[in-house]
């Protein structure tokens, strides 16, 4: 990034509250097996000639994308959201790079869900960077009664699910966002705590366990909170709003580290 836009990310984050040293750290370019985890520490992640970058999860990276439109680099097939966001800043950042910038998100997925679709919708567009933000449907599709699960078999499928992408693509750069929900916002009230903290803990030692960029987006919208109502950030206190996108998309960017 241009000195003038990397300034202008960090001090929005700043002032959220939301840096901390993982949103610093990215990975090396190449990784030691055995699969599963990365014993590496990893370092900046350099941009190269026709970089294939994927956007995976629910709805919230879906936002409404035309799923019939596969190709990269497609406003349309983007959809409204975060992803949308960051890729339209890449892509004008690096567009010398030629990078490719692909979306996979479906509306209402769970892990489960990613598992089924894994090959064609991951594992065979072989990316080098892969971003990931699944988990808030496996608590949420409990509470509704649509879906028995727990925190624990969702750590225990999570991993299976990286163990999977690692033994096909060993180079890859994995980013992992934690789900988040926004409280006092339509569906989400106070019930929700603790246990969806399972979820995102979760996904924060996954984090670790695979060395994986992780990005904190529960403390990012509860600082957010302190410079406007939830409402202003969620539609119902899960999906975004403009401005939540926004959010998401500069932390992204910022935690992502992407040179």
């Amino acid at each position: 990034m241009n000195t003038d836009r990397r300034s202008f990310i960090t001090k929005s984050l700043l002032a959220a509250g939301a840096l901390t040293q993982l949103g610093q750290t990215a990975f090396g370019n190449t990784f030691a097996k055995p699969v599963p985890g990365r014993k590496k520490r990893p370092k900046a992640i350099s941009i190269e000639k026709n970089t294939v970058i994927l956007f995976q999860g629910d709805s919230i990276t879906d936002a409404g994308r035309d799923r019939n439109r596969l190709g990269p680099n497609d406003t349309n097939a983007f959809g409204n959201g975060y992803a949308m966001i960051a890729a339209s800043t890449l892509l004008e950042e690096f567009a010398e790079k030629d990078i490719q910038l692909l979306n996979r998100g479906i509306g209402g997925h769970k892990v489960p869900q990613l598992q089924q679709r894994w090959q064609a919708d991951t594992l065979d567009l072989k990316p080098h960077i892969l971003s990931i933000l699944i988990g808030i449907n496996d608590y949420w599709h409990k509470r509704n009664g649509q879906y028995e699960g727990s925190a624990e078999a969702f750590k225990s499928q999570y991993r299976q699910l990286l163990q999977t992408t690692l033994a096909a693509l060993p180079q890859v750069k994995l980013i992992i966002g934690e789900p988040f929900a926004v409280k006092n916002v339509k569906h989400v009230d106070d019930s929700w705590f603790p246990e969806l903290s399972a979820y995102q803990a979760a996904t924060k030692e996954l984090a670790e366990e695979f060395n994986a960029i992780f990005i904190p987006y529960q403390q990012l919208f509860d600082e957010a909170e302190k410079r406007a109502p939830g409402t202003f950030w969620t539609s119902d206190g899960v999906h975004t709003t403009l401005a939540g996108a926004n959010l998401m998309a500069k932390a992204w960017l910022q935690y992502a580290n992407l040179k």
